[in-house]
């Protein structure tokens, strides 16, 4: 791996491995040189043996002596590697076949619900193109970005923000669960499929970026284990926290890529952030339904931010070895170094966990006041209309108290009475 490269642009040699990159002088020079290549002159950076008019071993092996900056992954640390730009860069046939099938699927499925939908749309300074542009029937505008190769953190946030300022809702599909572009904007995973079954029509599950919002009280009977005690009791406070469908209770059905078009256009699904709790992770997003997110920003009172900044993970951080430059020509090492597997970041398990504080237990026959967030989670968890929600006659826990079949008192109440 080359750890060093000739900036044409300035006449100076840059050390990769330096945390100033040999320049204390340029602050913005790592973002200049880690910009995609697209976004500046291809000749900006070059090998340096071949600089120096020694042998540049990427003339025999069909790439050029021109250099982009990517980050390598190699036991735990994240170093910045020079490599050589091939002499032609395309997708490979079945990643442009599946790009183009899912991209008319898209328009496709629009336009037989009846709703506007355009390919290839440009944004902004026309530099950024969103594959799909779906417009609702409110004006509400959802940019998809099929994204079946890799594409470095930092592209995934500046499209995302440039798009979100010029109006657009970034929807960004991704087939590889290590995708780098998860959790980073609103984003959803589809199966790897062949371009032929995307294009004749065969389901398209969505496996990952859409989530239900589950809500239970905290007490013995509960099929859910306690936030608080990670499953060692219960505490008997209500409980809110996310699920893919299939691990809801009861489960709940699949969404496939035609519903998410409709929904998303419509305000029926709605992109949500999640702030992370601990994980070590900034956060999730995730689309939801309408009415999920309204929920959830009752009971915690947090807004729903569309990406508006970079925000770096620990797994971006870049780890600067600060070695000596090395001025010879690695093209020939490229084929055989390998980083190491990019970690999984579509997982399945429950996330953002919210605990409601457990009412105060009434021992006086003052009236208690409810606020109306106990009152939305009550009704969510015990999935009854909040105007059937009332105190039990013993314990004065909130409880579905009135409406046909309902009980004086609670579950743990009548066990005790039972039992006399």
């Amino acid at each position: 791996m080359a750890n060093g490269v000739w900036h044409t642009g300035y006449g100076i040699e840059i050390n990769l491995s330096l945390p100033d990159l040999g320049h204390p002088d340029r602050p913005d020079l790592l973002q200049e040189i880690t910009a995609r290549v697209s976004e500046r002159d291809p000749q900006l950076l070059e090998c340096l043996a071949h600089h120096d008019k020694r042998e540049c071993l990427s003339e025999s092996g069909g790439k050029s002596p021109w250099m982009f900056i990517r980050r390598g992954r190699a036991g735990g640390r994240r170093p910045l590697v020079a490599s050589h730009l091939p002499i032609t860069h395309k997708a490979t046939p079945a990643e442009s076949a599946q790009h183009k099938a899912t991209k008319e699927r898209i328009v496709e499925t629009a336009g037989r619900h009846g709703l506007d939908a355009e390919a290839e749309v440009p944004i902004g300074n026309r530099r950024s193109i969103s594959d799909a542009v779906v417009v609702g029937p409110g004006g509400l505008r959802i940019g998809w970005e099929i994204q079946y190769h890799h594409l470095s953190p930092s592209s995934v946030h500046r499209r995302s923000v440039n798009a979100v300022e010029h109006g657009i809702t970034p929807l960004w599909v991704a087939k590889d669960r290590t995708a780098s572009l998860i959790d980073r904007a609103p984003w959803a995973r589809v199966d790897d499929m062949p371009w032929k079954d995307i294009a004749d029509g065969r389901e398209m599950v969505i496996r990952g970026g859409y989530r239900h919002l589950e809500v239970w009280k905290c007490v013995a009977s509960s099929e859910r284990h306690c936030l608080v005690s990670e499953g060692a009791g219960h505490c008997g406070a209500i409980h809110a926290d996310w699920f893919v469908p299939a691990l809801c209770l009861p489960e709940k059905k699949p969404v496939f890529i035609e519903d998410l078009v409709l929904q998303s256009a419509t305000g029926e699904s709605v992109p949500v952030y999640v702030p992370s709790r601990g994980s070590g992770r900034a956060g999730r997003h995730m689309w939801v339904s309408a009415e999920d997110r309204a929920l959830w920003q009752e009971l915690i009172g947090e807004k729903t931010p569309l990406p508006t900044a970079p925000v770096e993970e620990e797994d971006d951080l870049i780890t600067f070895a600060e070695q000596e430059i090395d001025r010879n020509c690695r093209a020939g090492e490229e084929s055989w170094f390998v980083s190491d597997g990019r970690p999984f970041r579509d997982l399945d398990q429950p996330t953002g966990g919210f605990t409601l504080p457990r009412m105060p237990i009434q021992r006086s026959h003052d009236p208690m006041r409810i606020t109306t967030v106990e009152r939305a989670a009550a009704s969510a968890a015990l999935r009854c209309p909040p105007w059937e929600l009332g105190l039990c006659a013993g314990c004065g826990q909130l409880m579905r108290r009135y409406g046909r079949n309902a009980a004086m008192y609670c579950n743990a109440c009548r066990s005790v009475l039972n039992g006399r």
